[in-house]
């Protein structure tokens, strides 16, 4: 089967295109700028933008199932052209080459942030509702417009299914992503406090996996949360401590008191021409889908994500093998 894979050059690309070499795909990345992360590796590549339909029809010409991963992510909380541009024409532009062409289907990848936030006991599924056009936060809105095109697009006789990941964690994390930033700090003892908050963590290979069986026999138009497990920073801080040997963790900050310090970091960060780590929309973050069900994937898909801990020591390992963490530190301090 030929696949076509949009941000192959990403976190989550560089491991989608792994796994499908891995069960025997022909695989056709469709990359922008930055190759690195799909460097050996025998597949095709093509230049594309989703911004260009023209570009995008071409790179999906003899593919039968396209894998849309492209996407802009931003912790800002703030406006940008730039989400518009590539997660809502992005989209729109990716379903018409679709359905343009002979492509059997599309597997579009969502995002928890697309949902409309909730209180932190409620428990969070496909059936919650997206955020609407009055929030705030641009890039929750982008990733949830995004989402109902395609849905759109289905009704129109796409056939097209949505996986909707958590916080995606694991190797392979090349740029490296946001949380990859976090581990890397956290290992070489460079983050001066921590947020008392969590999240609900994914291992980036149950990701792809369940994407991959999502593509080979979920119905057109059902949606798939493709969750892992809630753990704390503090407690992600204390395991990556034990994988490093960093002897002296960070103040840890209740969630009120981080969210008053946001802007200082965020203004030091500017100044330092460093991208932060935390701000105000990725603290408040912090506080939400405490509780998401993977439950219909694991039904229907056989989905079951790995345990956290296995994620994050393979994630350290992969950045210490890697460079990331400078000079490696003794074998006796790998285990959690």
């Amino acid at each position: 089967m030929k696949c076509v894979v949009t941000g192959a050059s990403g976190h989550v690309g560089a491991n989608m295109v792994r796994a499908l070499l891995h069960r025997g795909h022909d695989v056709r990345a469709v990359v922008h700028v930055d190759r690195t992360a799909l460097a050996g590796l025998d597949l095709q590549m093509v230049e594309a933008d989703v911004s260009d339909l023209a570009s995008l029809r071409r790179a999906f010409d003899g593919g039968d199932v396209v894998y849309h991963l492209a996407g802009h992510i931003s912790i800002s909380g703030k406006n940008s052209r730039q989400l518009a541009d590539v997660n809502v024409e992005g989209v729109r532009n990716v379903v018409r080459a679709c359905l343009d062409s002979p492509v059997l289907r599309l597997v579009h990848f969502s995002s928890i942030h697309a949902f409309a936030r909730c209180q932190s006991a409620a428990l969070v599924s496909e059936d919650n509702l997206l955020v609407s056009d009055a929030m705030p936060s641009s890039y929750d809105s982008s990733k949830a417009e995004g989402e109902l095109l395609v849905m759109d697009a289905v009704r129109q006789g796409l056939d097209a299914v949505v996986v909707v990941p958590t916080a995606v964690v694991g190797p392979h994390d090349f740029r490296p992503s946001h949380f990859g930033q976090v581990v890397i700090a956290l290992a070489r003892n460079r983050l001066p406090a921590l947020v008392s908050g969590g999240f609900d963590w994914v291992d980036v290979r149950d990701v792809v996996d369940g994407a991959i069986v999502a593509a080979e026999c979920a119905p057109s138009g059902r949606k798939y949360v493709l969750s892992g497990h809630w753990v704390s920073i503090p407690r992600v801080a204390a395991m990556v401590r034990g994988l490093s040997g960093a002897r002296v963790p960070p103040p840890i900050l209740p969630l009120p008191v981080a969210r008053a310090c946001c802007p200082l970091a965020e203004g030091a960060c500017r100044v330092l021409g460093r991208p932060p780590l935390f701000t105000r929309y990725s603290v408040d973050s912090l506080a939400q889908f405490r509780h998401v069900s993977h439950e219909r994937a694991t039904s229907e898909l056989g989905y079951q994500p790995r345990p956290f801990e296995d994620t994050l020591a393979d994630t350290y390992r992969w950045f210490r093998a890697n460079g990331y963490l400078g000079a490696p530190v003794p074998e006796g301090h790998e285990s959690l």
